[in-house]
Formats: C-alpha cells, structure tokens, sequence
C-alpha cells in the first residue's frame, strides 16, 4: 500500500528578470506503507524543495502529490493546515520545540490542537515518551536537557498522533555522533516495531544508512535508488561509492 506517490512533480521558480530555474524537474517515485526511505544529493539537487512540496509548506508548479490517498494539490486553508496537523509528522534539525513549555506539552501540542481529552492526551503522550527513552525527563524545559533529547522530544511530538507520514530534514545535524546514533536507533526502532512510514532527507551516510533505501537526486530528478542487502556496514559503503558516483563531495557526507 503506497502511503505517499509522487508524480511528474516540478517546482519552477520565476525571478524578476532572470531566467526561470527548475529546482525539481519531473520528479517520480513512490513510499509504501512502514517504509524508511532516504533522500540523499549534493548540495542544491532539490532535497529541500522536493521535503517542502511534500510537507505542504510549498506548491509544486506541476505534477501530482498523493499522500494517504489524497490528493494534497488540490488541499485548500484551513484544510490544508488541518491535513498537515493530523496526516504529517516533521523532525527538524534545529528541534522547533517552545522553550517556555516542558517536553511533556512540547509533545501534547498537537493532541491538544486536534482537541483530544486530557487522559488520552496523558496517555499518548506517555507512550510515545517511553518509545524514545525520556519518560523520565518529560517535566525538564528544553533548555535543561540535551541536544539529543531535544531531539528525541522532537521525534516524539511527531510521532504522537500517528501521522501517515513522519519526515525528517537532516535531525542529525546538530548532534554529536553518539546522540546521532540514538537518534537513527530510536527511528528505526519506530519503523520496525510501529510499522511508522519514514522519509529522511540528509547528508550524512550513516544516518542513511539506517534506511531501508535510498533515492538519490540531482538536479532535480531521481538520479538512482539503491536498496540494503546485507549488514548496515555494507550498505553505507553503497551510500558513499553512490553519492561519489553522484558528483558530490565526500566532505558532505560529514
């Protein structure tokens, strides 16, 4: 069952006087339900632009966007801002989390804007937290706890009203290898134990290595797309001689 479908999706950006520049060029590909897929290219291939389309942050110029079955091009405000809340998780680099609020509210701001009832929003909350290892930590501010944490904080309010699809842009980038590998453990885990439907954009190998495949962009097309066989070890030696193939720099794979 595919839970997103991209189709012939491109993204043209018109500047006053200059000459109209393609930042997605006729992009296709598909994400089936409980899948962990990366989005890997060098830098300006589209990665960002291709996350925002999705996410609904920005319009695709052409093409089509299905995502749970619905079609999100043709979404409209408010619903399209209801959809985004209830359908869509995201995982930011930089956490997004409130500092005037603890972890425990950072993670119930979305049940408590989907207007669950309080033990549920208790329940849920719990849950998730004990997912991601900081059920101990849910009365702390963002402040008092770690950059891994936060971002474990951040995962967990994605993740906390079930979306059909979590996306991460680059959560590893602020974080110290171990707290990095916490993290990707505690997606995978995700993945494997909740069946939760993943896409992660980034640049760094080994946190795509913790996908089941890659899709590799330039230029605003699917370039190539790679699928783990055997040990994490060997494929993340794939992801680098891929992303070498591509045209990229090693020194953006960290």
């Amino acid at each position: 069952m595919s839970v997103l479908s991209v189709k012939n999706v491109k993204k043209i950006y018109q500047a006053k006087s200059a000459v109209p520049s393609a930042a997605l060029n006729g992009i296709s590909f598909e994400v089936e339900k409980g899948e962990f897929v990366g989005i890997m290219g060098p830098s300006g291939a589209g990665k960002s632009t291709l996350l925002n389309v999705i996410a609904t942050i920005d319009t695709p110029s052409s093409g089509r966007i299905v995502i749970g079955g619905q079609d999100i091009c043709g979404i409209q405000e408010p619903a399209l801002s209801d959809f985004r809340r209830n359908k869509l998780g995201f995982v930011f680099q930089d956490y997004n989390l409130l500092d005037t609020l603890t972890l425990r509210e950072n993670i119930a701001l979305p049940l408590i804007l989907a207007k669950k009832k309080a033990p549920e929003i208790e329940r849920m909350v719990s849950q998730v937290a004990q997912q991601l290892s900081i059920e101990t930590m849910l009365k702390k501010y963002p402040c008092e706890v770690s950059g891994g944490q936060r971002q474990r904080a951040s995962a967990a309010r994605a993740i906390v009203n079930q979306p059909e699809l979590l996306m991460a842009d680059e959560p590893t980038g602020a974080l110290d290898s171990k707290s990095a590998r916490d993290l990707m453990e505690c997606l995978q885990h995700l993945n494997e134990a909740q069946k939760a439907t993943i896409l992660l954009v980034t640049h760094d190998a080994f946190a795509a290595s913790f996908c089941q495949r890659i899709l590799f962009i330039k230029d605003g097309r699917l370039y190539r797309k790679i699928s783990k066989e055997g040990t994490r070890k060997a494929f993340y030696d794939a992801i680098v001689a891929a992303f070498s193939e591509l045209g990229g720099d090693d020194r953006e794979l960290r």
